[in-house]
């Protein structure tokens, strides 16, 4: 099994054994966040859109646009489980907004990484994503209208993730430390479990 010893800013030990996914919806911060972590904890990072994106040699919008959700999906599901499987064991995966939401996917990560949902508030969400047009779904479209009928849809799946951490309108060190620290209590929590 691989492990990776990580010192946090309170000079702990996190290890690693398997990928941390990062999931939830658009605007969570699952990108910036998962980038971060991956600096702290000295291990790749990854963002499966633009592997996506790269695989297809167009963007998110146009596989989209061309070949529809179905297909996308599809796609999405094969490169997931790539990465998954692609050697360092041991990296930070961030996925989009409708990765988790796929059975298959949803199946695939639970078995074979660490699954962390950033979970955000509405407001905050539709502040983020308004000034993109990198959102399939958002285009030409009421934003709040329709991430709202997301958080209804799609909060319950997402709560199925390993460990959930509450996003707000912070600085990204801040909602960082509470990522460290709830993967800490993850670990230590699995620890506890097997000496029982």
């Amino acid at each position: 099994m691989y492990y990776i010893n990580v010192m946090t800013d309170a000079n702990q030990k996190i290890i690693l054994t398997k990928p941390i996914v990062m999931v939830g919806l658009m605007g969570a911060g699952k990108t910036s966040v998962g980038r971060a972590l991956a600096r702290r904890l000295g291990v790749p990072f990854v963002d499966s859109d633009k592997e996506i994106e790269a695989a297809a040699g167009c963007s998110v919008v146009d596989i989209f646009a061309m070949y529809g959700e179905k297909e996308f999906r599809r796609v999405e599901q094969k490169v997931i489980e790539r990465l998954l499987d692609t050697p360092p064991v041991v990296k930070v995966i961030s996925t989009g907004e409708g990765a988790f939401i796929t059975p298959a996917v949803r199946e695939m990560l639970s078995e074979n990484a660490l699954t962390i949902w950033l979970k955000a508030d509405l407001e905050l969400l539709v502040k983020r994503t308004n000034s993109r047009d990198t959102r399939p779904q958002l285009l030409n479209a009421d934003s709040r209208k329709i991430l709202a009928q997301l958080i209804d849809e799609r909060y319950g799946i997402y709560a199925l993730a390993d460990v959930m951490v509450e996003t707000r309108d912070e600085n990204l060190r801040k909602t960082l430390n509470k990522v460290v620290c709830v993967i800490e209590k993850y670990i230590k929590g699995r620890k506890s479990n097997e000496k029982k």
